[in-house]
């Protein structure tokens, strides 16, 4: 991206004055390297964003940032309730792609000679991959049912996990106002087994090990410590919520010319928040988000039962649960006001400090655990919501190290065989179901995790608690 083109804020934060059709300004947060490295998409994708009906205080990408559908990836846009628009593209299509990081009682010497059999057991009792298929079965009743109270349908009907398990995932696992009759049929037969399923491409099970303690009263209130088995499963909405985001992308396309609203590009095709579409895919994302809280409370139940096959008697709890392909209606100050707004956070995740939501009385103190994955081979970081944040990015942060190549184009630089073994020299097993699909997540693919977080941490968005080691990898 050129520097050129944009304002320097600070060491990490870069303006894009508004201009043309923009109705607000753009906002990055990177180092100038990430700058540099990122493809001029980006710069142009939060021009189109800011320049869309009822949007307020301004565009913003993060140091993740990478092209997208419509948004990029690592973009946050919120929109006035009121007369403001909702758009398919600012959420994207695996709705509520998302991580739970489940805590142990282990440390790594407890399990340093089983790794290999965690993993293969893992791989047992977690399909991965295009269309692979659960082991939980559930009717059209149960499933409308699912969608509608989410993680917490799962543990009250088929007995998979603690009640207390919602107290640590967002929205308690479940929103309000689902519609699962907003769904299509196609969108509903997508369903047909996916529950407890991993899925492909950046998806995966990961065991991992607590590397580093930044932040030791959060760490402890986030139950981590140094040396503790850890476990982070990033899975989203399956098919179905891809199939949600196919079928309101038309629909939006031909509204959108009803209300007369013009879009900089038809990825971005938009509805006003208000209008019966608008409202109708409002609460078809609700009904997937509950879906994915149920697909990561399944896996997360597997990873339970695994540990307690292998190994015997492991607790494990849920350090939380997190969604970063979202829509939510918020209350934010912008400007003088407090205003209502529908944050979308595409590839992006909340990052508030505790006060901010209902949530765990201790979490309420030390702010909301963010959960910043890596890629394979790579560190993953668990962060803490700042109150900076609320002023910058409407309570908003990373969720990963955000792609710096195509999938294309890492199919062409890497091979499976070399990635494998450059990973086992770093002590990471590796367990895929297809190996081409692996290559294009290889960890060269990616932006380096360490200047992306050094970017949120040093903008003040984030605050640091915790880094964890990878030692075995599960991908589809």
């Amino acid at each position: 991206m050129d520097l050129k083109k944009l304002y320097r804020v600070s060491d990490y934060e870069w303006d894009i004055p508004k201009s043309g059709k923009m109705n607000v300004d753009g906002y990055i947060i990177a180092s100038q390297k990430l700058i540099k490295e990122m493809d001029d998409t980006v710069y142009n994708q939060l021009v189109n964003v800011a320049s869309l009906p009822g949007i307020v205080y301004r565009a913003i990408g993060l140091p993740d940032a990478h092209s997208g559908y419509g948004f990029p990836i690592g973009g946050v846009a919120a929109f006035d309730m009121s007369n403001g628009v909702v758009c398919v593209g600012g959420v994207g299509f695996d709705i509520n792609c998302g991580v739970r990081t489940v805590t142990t009682n282990l440390i790594y010497q407890d399990i340093e000679k089983k790794v290999e059999s965690l993993l293969k057991e893992f791989y047992k009792a977690i399909p991965a991959g295009v269309g692979s298929k659960g082991k939980v079965s559930i009717s059209k009743k149960d499933l409308f049912d699912l969608l509608t109270d989410g993680a917490k349908w799962l543990i009250e009907n088929r007995g998979m996990g603690k009640k207390e398990d919602l107290d640590f995932i967002e929205d308690y696992g479940c929103l309000s106002g689902a519609l699962p009759d907003a769904l299509s049929p196609e969108a509903l037969k997508r369903e047909k087994n996916q529950l407890g399923t991993l899925g492909s491409g950046n998806h995966y099970v990961e065991i991992q090990i607590v590397d580093e303690i930044f932040d030791i009263e959060r760490a402890r209130v986030y139950g981590l410590f140094k040396n503790q088995v850890v476990v982070t499963i990033h899975s989203g909405s399956r098919g179905l919520g891809h199939q949600v985001g196919t079928d309101f992308l038309k629909i939006f396309a031909k509204a959108a010319k009803k209300y007369g609203i013009e879009v900089p590009e038809r990825e971005l095709a938009s509805v006003p928040i208000s209008s019966p579409e608008g409202q109708q895919y409002i609460g078809a994302v609700k009904a997937a988000s509950n879906f994915a809280f149920a697909n990561r409370q399944a896996i997360g139940y597997a990873v339970h039962k695994v540990f307690n096959d292998v190994i015997k008697d492991v607790d494990t709890n849920v350090m939380y649960d997190i969604g970063h392909n979202t829509l939510k209606e918020e209350e934010h100050r912008i400007g003088s006001t407090r205003r209502n707004v529908l944050v979308h956070r595409k590839g992006s995740t909340r990052n508030f400090p505790g006060r901010m939501v209902s949530a765990n009385m201790p979490y309420r103190v030390s702010g909301l655990p963010v959960i910043v994955g890596g890629s394979m081979g790579t560190y993953t970081y668990i962060m803490s919501g700042s109150e900076e944040s609320m002023a910058k990015t409407f309570g908003s942060t990373i969720h990963g190290a955000g792609r710096e190549m195509s999938r294309t184009k890492a199919k062409s630089k890497f091979d499976y065989d070399t990635m494998q073994a450059e990973l086992m020299e770093k002590g990471v097993h590796l367990k895929v179901k297809d190996k081409l699909s692996a290559v294009e997540e290889a960890p060269g693919a990616y932006k380096d995790i360490e200047e992306v977080i050094k970017s949120i941490n040093k903008s003040g968005i984030s605050i640091r608690v915790a880094r964890l080691k990878p030692i075995g990898v599960i991908k589809g």
